[in-house]
C-alpha cells in the first residue's frame, strides 16, 4: 500500500496565514515562517504554501516569506500563487521550493505546464484546481475562486496531466472550511480520470474525516487541511496514530 500523507495548507494575504469559509470572509491567523517550522517538526509529511491573493493582485509571490520557510524545514515543500511564466517558476523554486503549484496561470497559458514539465520535470509540477457544482456540473475558478471559467473540472484536469503535471491538488470549494468532511464524490470522480497523485483539499473537520477519506478512496495519495490544524484542533501525531490503528499506512 502506497503511504498516504498528512499535508497542512498555509494560504498567505500579507504576509500572515489566513482562513476562510467557502472562500469567503478570510481571516488572519499568525506567522507563516513560525506556522511552517511547527509542522515540520510535528511530523507533517509535506507543506503547501499559496498566496491567495497574488493571481488575483495581478503580482508575483512575495519571496522574501518563502525564503524564511524554506530555510526552517526539512520536508518538501509545495509553493503556488501567482505563477504565471517559466520565470516565476524559476523563482520560487531559487527560493527554496521543492513543487511549484499552477491555478490561474495554466488556465490562461495552458501551454505553461508542459513547458515547466519539460524545463524542471513532471514532479515539480502541481496542477491545483479549485472547483465547484454549477448546475450539477463541476466548474473551474480562477483567481482564488473569484472567477467562473465554465471550464469542465474533469477535462481540464485530465489535459493539465496528459500536458504534464506530475500531481493534483483539487479545492472542493463546496465544501472548503464548512468541515464536514472532504468532498468523496468529486474526489472520486476526478481520481477515476487521471493516473496521477491526487491530493484532497477542502472539508477537514476531524481526524475522522481523513480516515474515511482514505478507506473510501483507497488511490488518494494525500489529504491536506488548514484551519484544523492551524487551531490544534487536530494534532498530526494523534492522527497518524489514528490512521496507522485503521490499517492505513502513514510515516511515523
Amino acid at each position: 500500500m502506497v503511504t498516504k500523507r498528512i499535508i497542512p495548507c498555509l494560504d498567505v494575504k500579507d504576509g500572515r496565514v489566513v482562513k476562510g469559509i467557502q472562500f469567503q470572509n478570510v481571516q488572519g491567523v499568525c506567522d507563516p515562517v513560525d506556522l511552517a517550522e511547527r509542522y515540520s517538526k510535528a511530523g507533517a509529511d509535506e507543506l503547501v504554501f499559496y498566496d491567495i491573493t497574488a493571481s488575483a493582485e495581478g503580482r508575483n509571490l512575495f519571496t522574501d516569506v518563502l525564503q524564511r520557510t524554506a530555510s526552517r524545514i526539512f520536508i518538501p515543500l509545495t509553493v503556488g500563487g501567482g505563477i504565471r511564466t517559466l520565470d516565476d517558476f524559476e523563482r520560487v523554486l531559487s527560493c527554496g521550493a521543492d513543487k511549484v503549484s499552477v491555478n490561474s496561470g495554466a488556465i490562461r497559458n495552458p501551454e505553461l505546464i508542459s513547458q515547466a514539465a519539460k524545463r524542471y520535470g513532471n514532479q515539480c509540477v502541481v496542477l491545483s484546481v479549485d472547483v465547484k457544482r454549477v448546475n450539477g456540473s463541476f466548474h473551474v475558478f480562477l483567481n482564488g475562486g473569484r472567477v467562473d471559467t465554465q471550464m469542465d473540472a474533469i477535462e481540464w484536469i485530465r489535459r493539465g496531466v496528459d500536458m504534464g503535471a506530475g500531481e493534483v491538488v483539487l479545492n472542493s470549494m463546496d465544501t472548503d472550511g464548512v468541515r464536514k468532511g472532504f468532498d468523496l464524490a468529486m474526489l472520486r470522480q476526478v481520481k477515476q480520470a487521471i493516473s496521477v497523485p491526487l491530493i484532497a483539499s477542502g472539508g477537514a473537520g476531524k481526524a475522522e474525516d481523513f480516515v474515511e477519506l482514505f478507506q473510501a478512496i483507497p488511490q488518494m495519495s494525500a489529504g491536506l487541511a488548514a484551519s484544523i490544524f492551524h487551531f490544534g484542533e487536530v494534532e498530526i501525531p494523534s492522527l497518524k496514530k489514528m490512521l496507522k490503528e485503521q490499517g492505513i499506512e502513514v510515516r511515523v
